[in-house]
């Protein structure tokens, strides 16, 4: 039951914060920090945890919104919100020092060795990861094609720099760090839960609407038993790469 009201006040967290109800951010702040003080250790880095990354994203959306009164271009604007993710990142490196945890990242050679597991069916990951990335191209090249050509080399290199950085840094963070901590301090399925959620309400913040921020929490999954299976998180960042290339030029993004 604590950890269901510690993961729900995580979700309401990156919720208020997105739209930027201070009032109602505060509260969940305060209610992290009451249940911090009355908990065991274990369930006290899972906290801290989650309220590291939730001052990381406050500190997301400050830098954003100082940013976007510079008078820059809306692609280096977009480039820049990517890199400050890293704010997220620094704070779960630093809740680790603190209570003297090793970071664990998942940064492994992919093991394609083990399958997942159907209610009906026995799936090779690879398999699995190569349909995932084929039905991507195919579904973002229907859109892709309706764009000429100038408008494909006018983006290229945004394209190239935006996919690289979204997809490395979301992974490290949602895939990465949290997955890793969070199946260790709780269970596996709490932790692909919370990451898949987090990370598709995370987008709210960059102008999402719900519908298609939970759409992408069900991506998050995907990435999440990838990680699990092949042990490491360069599958889901090569796949993760893909759909952000079919994005950009498919105009949501830009």
């Amino acid at each position: 039951m604590l950890l269901i009201i510690i993961a729900a006040l995580f979700i309401l967290g990156i919720t208020s914060i997105s739209y930027q109800q201070e009032v109602f951010s505060l509260f969940v702040f305060m209610g992290l920090v009451i249940l911090l003080l009355f908990v065991s250790k274990e369930k006290r880095f899972v906290i801290s945890l989650l309220l590291s990354f939730l001052i990381g994203f406050v500190i997301f959306i400050v830098s954003n919104d100082f940013v976007g009164t510079m008078n820059i271009s809306k692609e280096f604007k977009i480039i820049l919100n990517r890199l400050f993710l890293v704010f997220m990142i620094i704070g779960m490196v630093f809740n680790h020092l603190l209570f003297n945890k090793k970071v664990s990242w998942h940064n492994e050679k992919p093991d394609w060795k083990n399958p997942i597991i159907l209610p009906f069916h026995k799936v090779n990951t690879f398999y699995f990861w190569m349909i995932g990335i084929v039905v991507n191209v195919i579904t973002y090249v229907f859109f892709i094609i309706q764009k000429d050509i100038e408008y494909i080399q006018m983006l290229l290199l945004f394209c190239l720099f935006f996919s690289l950085i979204n997809a490395v840094f979301e992974e490290v963070i949602w895939r990465g760090i949290l997955l890793s901590a969070l199946k260790e301090a709780t269970s596996t399925g709490y932790a692909v839960i919370v990451t898949s959620v987090g990370f598709g309400l995370l987008h709210l913040s960059i102008g999402f609407s719900l519908s298609l921020s939970l759409l992408i929490s069900v991506a998050g999954v995907i990435y999440a038993l990838i990680t699990l299976k092949t042990n490491s998180i360069y599958p889901s960042i090569v796949f993760h790469i893909v759909i952000n290339i079919g994005m950009v030029y498919s105009g949501f993004i830009i």
